[in-house]
């Protein structure tokens, strides 16, 4: 109790016996009944009233005699906690301006304060951490095991999961001492899951994670969306790739991520029909640059109409750079070589970069004119770097090629850059 409020008590309590004294000076008080002590041969009378005010008397007296031996004792345990409480807050100040050493030890210092050696530890574990000091950091991470179990195994998860080891973290979120878990915890966790190839069991938990609000919606959606299409991805076989695509929302199907994961998992369980249909309904809802050059790149068959559809997507889309990717390479699977050529030229001039380089490489290789697929190949090498791809030249050509790149041509079609009496 505070001093003031321990003087307050005090001064009640002395109006308190001033009143009952008087009170006490009546002298019918014996009907309210009489009290008798014997001891050592003699009795005492006395009346009930009297008595109960004597035994409050020396209750109080008891109590003040109390809270002045105590009086010191209370004021170093005061002056502990203030002082704990600055080692923290110099701590995580000295933590947040990357002074990992002399925050570890501020805050193991604030940590002899039980009402904050949880979050103490916690932080200390992370200075040790920042300066790589593995041995400490267990040490402080053993020490933070004893006092608070929960944040111990949020931070043991957070270090397993930097090592790549989330079947090792999910173990040590799933023990019962922590139950249930707290929002970090079960975002943690359905990382875990995330990563172990688990994604059907992660997408399960997004109902809590969303009614937590440990991320913001953007964030939850983009991670709804991410793990819908590798739960896709994961699929054993047609059944449960059937099944996972009907549990996916309808509104999260025409996206990209999960239409193109589903598309591409099919096709890889010879259930072609379904993936060419999932793409042609998502594109023609939403046009996206890289579903339309899964499209084209699908090893798949229908490619008459798949080639239909390409144009027809083009008469509305005719700036993309991908959708001629697309349809070159379609022809290039027709071995329909004219328009391959003329397709490819146009997607790397429109800027399709270095798989349009690529895919002309493999028309010239089908053809056997290996010496301008490698160079093809070179020119996607140089894309990647980076660097300014080159012209081709066609092996015994004297003249100059026409241009210097390819991609400074007219995004109509042209025949190939090279040196034409060498057809």
């Amino acid at each position: 109790m505070k001093p003031v409020q321990s003087l307050v008590v005090l001064l009640l309590a002395v109006a308190i016996g001033i009143v009952a004294a008087q009170w006490l000076g009546a002298e019918d008080l014996n009907r309210y009944g009489e009290v008798i002590l014997r001891h050592g041969g003699y009795d005492y009378h006395s009346n009930l009233p009297k008595v109960a005010l004597l035994a409050v008397i020396a209750v109080l007296v008891l109590w003040l005699l109390w809270s002045l031996i105590a009086a010191p004792f209370r004021a170093w345990g005061r002056y502990r906690r203030k002082q704990g409480r600055v080692r923290l807050i110099d701590g995580l100040q000295a933590y947040e301006h990357g002074q990992w050493q002399r925050a570890e030890k501020l805050l193991d210092g604030a940590a002899q304060d039980s009402e904050v050696t949880a979050i103490a530890l916690a932080n200390a574990v992370r200075s040790a951490q920042a300066r790589a000091d593995g041995a400490g950091g267990e040490t402080l991470l053993q020490r933070l095991g004893e006092r608070d179990a929960t944040l111990h195994a949020l931070l043991r998860a957070e270090q397993l999961l930097g090592r790549d080891l989330p079947v090792d973290a999910i173990n040590t979120l799933d023990a019962a001492a922590i139950q249930p878990l707290p929002p970090r915890g079960l975002w943690l966790r359905t990382e875990a899951l995330a990563r172990a190839g688990r994604a059907h069991e992660a997408y399960g938990q997004l109902g809590a994670l969303r009614q937590s609000k440990v991320l913001p919606s953007e964030a939850a959606s983009e991670l709804e969306a991410r793990l819908a299409a590798q739960a896709l991805l994961e699929a054993a076989d047609v059944n449960a790739l059937a099944a996972q695509w009907e549990t996916t929302p309808k509104a999260l199907r025409p996206t990209p991520e999960v239409v193109g994961a589903y598309a591409t998992r099919a096709v890889a369980l010879e259930w072609d029909e379904p993936a060419l249909l999932a793409l042609e309904q998502a594109l023609d809802q939403r046009w996206d640059d890289e579903l339309v050059a899964l499209y084209g790149r699908l090893p798949v068959d229908r490619l008459a109409t798949r080639q239909a559809n390409l144009q027809r997507w083009r008469n509305v889309h005719d700036d993309s750079a991908a959708l001629r990717l697309a349809q070159g390479r379609v022809a290039l699977a027709q071995q329909d070589w004219t328009a391959a050529d003329a397709f490819l030229h146009e997607a790397i001039a429109a800027g399709a970069g270095a798989p349009a380089w690529e895919a002309l490489g493999e028309a010239f290789a089908q053809r056997g004119e290996h010496a301008l697929a490698t160079q093809c190949l070179a020119n996607a090498l140089r894309l990647q770097r980076g660097e300014d791809s080159v012209a081709l030249v066609r092996a015994g050509s004297t003249e100059a090629p026409l241009r210097a790149t390819v991609e400074e041509q007219p995004t109509v079609v042209q025949p190939p850059v090279y040196d034409a009496k060498d057809r």
